[in-house]
């Protein structure tokens, strides 16, 4: 086991973050947390044995913004692992996205994966996942990654994915606030886009800036904040068929 590892994550509705977070305490006796959400601190330069970059999946791509936050981080040559978390549909680009990335910003990506949570916009797919089952899969994956830098195994291996990528994910909506929002902020605060702000005594989110990234929804104490019904009754069709489909977890390393 390694003395300290740096976790940068991005997890709007924490799914990413216990998937990650999981494998770096399994890598680790000690866990720096990193978060590029995090608008008040800049994530720093690792300074740990081993990084975990865990992003999530947002249309086939990871976020915009979580992209732009780990250009800024200088992996200087050490060692990272990278892992994409997705709603149980498919994660297409995305952990090719993060790999390109993560070495573009001077990271060695000794292992990556892609590993399912529940779906931040449809919660009836992937429901209650990360589950045990999945949790003994990261295990097994940290075994295995220790046992590679242990080895000094410095083969290469490829991920899945197509450049150029998928166009970017389009926000069509972005989540509303219901009549009885008590205007608390909670859900600015929570939005790693700064898209929320307060008008009229009235939110009003600005769609350019908006990741439908659902941290707002998520932050919200009373559930006032939630997608417009139309469009979360589309998403609903549209993924409803994932619903009894278990997609399995992919390393590669």
């Amino acid at each position: 086991m390694l003395k300290v590892v740096d976790f940068y994550y991005v997890s709007p509705t924490g799914g990413t973050k216990r998937a990650g977070e999981y494998l770096a305490n399994v890598l680790a006796e000690s866990v720096v947390l990193r978060d590029l959400a995090d608008k008040k601190t800049p994530a720093s330069a690792p300074a740990g044995d081993l990084s975990v970059i865990a992003l999530p999946v947002f249309g086939g791509r990871i976020p915009a913004f979580a992209a732009e936050r780990l250009k800024l981080i200088k992996g200087a040559g050490k060692k990272a692992v990278t892992i994409v978390v997705y709603g149980n549909r498919a994660y297409e680009d995305a952990l090719l996205e993060l790999n390109n990335i993560a070495k573009e910003s001077g990271f060695d990506v000794a292992a990556s994966g892609a590993f399912v949570a529940q779906h931040s916009m449809c919660p009836e797919v992937g429901a209650g996942r990360p589950d045990e089952r999945d949790f003994e899969e990261l295990k097994n994956f940290g075994k295995r990654i220790l046992k590679k830098l242990l080895e000094g195994d410095e083969r290469e291996f490829s991920v899945p994915g197509n450049y150029p990528y998928k166009a970017d994910f389009i926000v069509p909506a972005t989540p509303i606030s219901a009549d009885f929002c008590n205007l608390c902020r909670r859900c600015a605060a929570a939005c790693p886009t700064d898209a929320i702000a307060v008008l009229d005594n009235k939110l009003i989110t600005d769609i350019a800036k908006c990741a439908l990234c659902m941290a707002c929804v998520k932050a919200c104490p009373i559930h006032a904040r939630i997608l417009p019904l139309p469009m979360a009754e589309k998403i609903r069709q549209m993924l409803s068929k994932f619903k009894d489909i278990r997609r399995e977890n992919e390393t590669y390393i």
